[in-house]
């Protein structure tokens, strides 16, 4: 083990004390990432086969998929931001949720005076990005559906194929479990014994679960539900633990993995770089030549350019790089918000008696408004807790949905009740041509551009549908003595009251939206910005990755999608360097350059 600052020769204090002021990205440096040194013989010794710009969902699914199938692939991940927190911010200590929002997320992009003006209960802003290593998987809610063929309406055949064809995998990577499944192997010492340490899906998820299900129809929109399925940190199939996923330990792993067969001589090194920014692509006749970065410029050479950044960050980076790319930014779809806290008696529920002391159940429920064809979804996470007071700390650290929680005030004054969080999600209208993204001739070319975002009378008309279908849900389907036994949270999840009353639509519908798309559209031969091969139309060696495909939203949450045809790009330039000949292969036709 090494314990020296720096070298053999400037170690343990002798002949001097050596650095005093290590900052936490050297040490990552030091071990996991590119050193000044390292960084400085990457960038002007080595060629790469593939340079992914990104350290995401997508970046880890790509770079595990092609060192699954060939290790011997070199491989340079950049991230524009440093090393930050290790995994997500829920698996650590409760003061960590104050790392949510704030100077956690950034905002490349001047939002148009008009959405910024709308008043309360109207789109007003876009969230932003989470500049870290990790990016947002550092924080989000990890919640996973697979979406049907009717919800990717507007989606190619050959791209709903692609992804349906990689779910299984998608899914086994970020190792998503439904949530009635998390606990149902436990027997009953076990049971206890995770019940002292934890909330524990169990009676109340089937329970509810089966009532919502018995009463669908009671809810005309809707048309599906199922128990969540949970992106799970690893520790969950022992049923210990439950953790949420994030990329940072699982991409410093497959570092580490690389590195021992490199060791071997069975593999190449993956090569991290941290808080490089890339600024621009070079181009020379549509093909990307180098990288202008924060840290010097990157000679792409032979390499393959796979933006893994989010949505707008990659929209942008090419609509400054390409300006011919026809098309980018012109559409733009996301998904809005509407927030509902209600509670329900606990005695009113047969099972009652049954429930431990602490218990979670996560639903998803998906709808649709029967005029427009327009989606939503309820992600309805369910605490029961009968000590709010003892238990507020394993609540917040175990809530299914890292933004729609149950607030101290609202559980310590329910501890006789079940507290139902409903984070509703409908989605934006991509034909609305008052959405848009646009290089707005500002200088710093990684946030020069406007993005406007407007509700029309569709979007209206959803939104109205998904609020109307959460009352439904809860005072129909879920109440067992019906809906005058429904009390919702008014006010601020710090100070509020509960009433009977619904939240007026000011309070309830919320300002900020997320899961932003489409700025780069998959469609066949020119009918999208992106072609089914994942390039943009008329350059070569680029290929685009994530939400900004998206040809139109859906409601579903797009996660496990967005990893599903990240790993069907990556198979289908694994056959492409197969088919070429062996004079050309990977590994091969990239041979380290001389300076």
């Amino acid at each position: 083990m090494k314990t020296f600052s720096s070298s053999p020769n400037l170690a343990f204090g002798y002949p001097t004390p050596g650095p005093q002021y290590p900052t936490p990205q050297k040490v990552m440096d030091h071990i996991f990432f590119l050193s000044e040194e390292d960084w400085k013989h990457a960038r002007e010794q080595e060629q790469f086969d593939y340079i992914i710009i990104g350290s995401g969902f997508c970046s880890l699914a790509f770079a595990e998929r092609i060192l699954a199938k060939t290790p011997m692939a070199k491989i340079l991940i950049l991230e524009r931001g440093p090393f930050f927190l290790p995994e997500h911010f829920q698996n650590l200590p409760l003061p960590y949720q104050h790392t949510l929002g704030g100077l956690s997320e950034t905002f490349p992009w001047t939002l148009s005076g008009k959405t910024a003006a709308q008043p309360a209960g109207n789109i007003q802003f876009q969230h932003g990005m989470v500049p870290f290593f990790g990016g947002r998987s550092i924080m989000w809610s990890a919640w996973c559906p697979r979406p049907t063929t009717e919800e990717m309406q507007y989606w190619p055949k050959e791209t709903i194929a692609a992804a349906k064809a990689h779910f299984d995998s998608a899914e086994k990577l970020l190792n998503v479990v439904p949530a009635d499944k998390i606990d149902q192997d436990l027997d009953p010492e076990h049971l206890r014994f995770v019940a002292s340490q934890r909330p524990v899906y169990r009676v109340m998820q089937h329970e509810l679960q089966a009532m919502l299900e018995a009463n669908l129809k009671k809810i005309p929109s809707a048309t599906r539900m199922m128990a969540a399925p949970l992106a799970a940190g690893a520790s969950v199939q022992e049923g210990i633990d439950f953790a949420k996923f994030s990329t940072p330990s699982v991409l410093l792993d497959l570092a580490s993995k690389q590195a021992d067969l490199s060791a071997k001589q069975q593999g190449s090194p993956l090569k991290i770089a941290g808080e490089c920014v890339v600024n621009l692509i070079y181009q020379q006749d549509g093909v990307a030549t180098a990288l202008d970065t924060s840290r010097g410029v990157v000679n792409i050479g032979n390499a393959k350019l796979i933006l893994a950044m989010g949505t707008i960050p990659p929209a942008t980076l090419l609509m400054n790089s390409f300006p011919q790319l026809a098309k980018a930014g012109e559409r733009f779809t996301a998904h809005f918000i509407t927030s509902v806290v209600a509670r329900i008696p606990r005695q009113d529920y047969a099972f009652a008696d049954r429930l431990e002391e602490l218990e979670l159940a996560a639903i998803y429920l998906a709808g649709v408004n029967g005029k427009s064809g327009m989606q939503y979804h309820v992600q309805l996470s369910v605490l029961s807790d009968r000590d709010p007071m003892k238990n507020a700390r394993k609540a917040a650290r175990y809530m299914p949905d890292v933004v729609a929680t149950a607030s101290l005030a609202q559980l310590t004054s329910s501890e006789d009740y079940l507290v139902f969080v409903c984070a509703v999600l409908g989605e934006l209208d991509f034909k609305n041509p008052d959405n848009f993204l646009r290089r707005n001739g500002q200088g710093n070319p990684t946030t020069n551009v406007d993005l406007q975002v407007l509700a029309n009378e569709k979007d209206l008309q959803t939104w109205d549908t998904m609020d109307e279908g959460t009352f439904q849900m809860l005072e129909r389907a879920l109440s067992p003595r019906g809906g005058q036994r429904v009390e919702y949270w008014h006010g601020t999840p710090t100070a509020g009251t509960w009433s009977h009353e619904q939240p007026a639509m000011e309070q309830r519908r919320v300002g900020g939206l997320v899961h932003e798309g489409s700025l780069l559209w998959i469609g066949k031969g020119t009918e999208g910005v992106v072609g089914l091969d994942y390039r943009p139309n008329g350059i070569e060696n680029v290929y685009v990755t994530g939400g900004a495909l998206w040809p139109a939203s859906g409601s579903w949450n797009p996660t496990m999608t967005m990893v599903a045809l990240t790993q069907d790009l990556a198979d289908k330039l694994l056959e492409e360097d197969q088919s070429t000949p062996a004079s050309a292969s990977v590994g091969q036709v990239l041979a380290p350059a001389h300076a």
